[in-house]
């Protein structure tokens, strides 16, 4: 074969492989990635990975006994809340970390104050949003908070006691952030001193708090 030819030959072998070499990068570009590099996108409907929530909350006429005293308060704070991934069911559902809990409610007139907040790191992002029906949508959301409670009166000096389980508030609800909707205490919250966390001196018996929107 002539040597002219034979460069010719080269030259349209290289440009052929050249032409090729940006399709194969494309094509592994598009190619789907595997499923533990997928970000774990929640559904539409509900919120965003990341986003922080606040909320304000108000519950009238909260029952709660407080040593042999039964008092009704009327609690007023709020808790902000941030949405992530639950590798559990991350396509109906999202975590929800809860990075601020506080409520506040006078006993009496010039009685004191008691304060709810939360006292630990939610570590386990232990609250919850469900979406159970997309058309209309609605949710089911699970407030997990561990906490403590600040008895302040001012013939005394301040009496705190930690929760002996977490605080959790639970609503089914038509839109996320809340905008008013009604929530209940699952269960009644016990606290004790936290050198004798076996002997119970206060109860919050129920917490019917209106969340969002106010």
């Amino acid at each position: 074969m002539p040597s002219r030819t034979r460069r010719m030959l080269a030259v349209c072998t290289t440009l052929l492989a050249l032409a090729a070499y940006p399709a194969v990068a494309s094509t592994a570009a598009a190619a789907p990635p595997s499923p533990a590099s997928v970000p774990q996108r929640a559904q539409i409907g509900l919120p965003p990975i990341g986003a922080e929530i606040p909320m304000s909350m108000f519950a009238v006429n909260s029952p709660m006994r407080i040593g042999a005293d039964l008092v009704s308060v009327d609690f007023r704070g709020g808790i902000r809340q941030r949405v992530e991934v639950n590798p559990e069911d991350p396509f109906r559902s999202v975590r929800l970390r809860t990075v601020g809990f506080r409520v506040t409610a006078e006993i009496s007139d010039e009685a004191g104050t008691v304060t709810i907040e939360q006292n630990d790191i939610d570590v386990e992002a232990s609250s919850k949003l469900t979406l159970t029906q997309q058309f209309p949508p609605r949710y089911e959301h699970v407030i997990s908070v561990p906490v403590t409670v600040t008895i302040d009166r001012p013939d005394g000096d301040p009496l705190v006691l930690t929760a002996t389980k977490p605080m959790v508030m639970v609503a089914d609800i038509r839109q996320f952030p809340p905008r008013g909707d009604q929530y209940r205490l699952r269960e009644p919250v016990d606290f004790a001193a936290p050198d004798d966390p076996e002997k119970t001196e206060a109860t919050l018996e129920q917490f019917p708090a209106r969340v969002g929107g106010l």
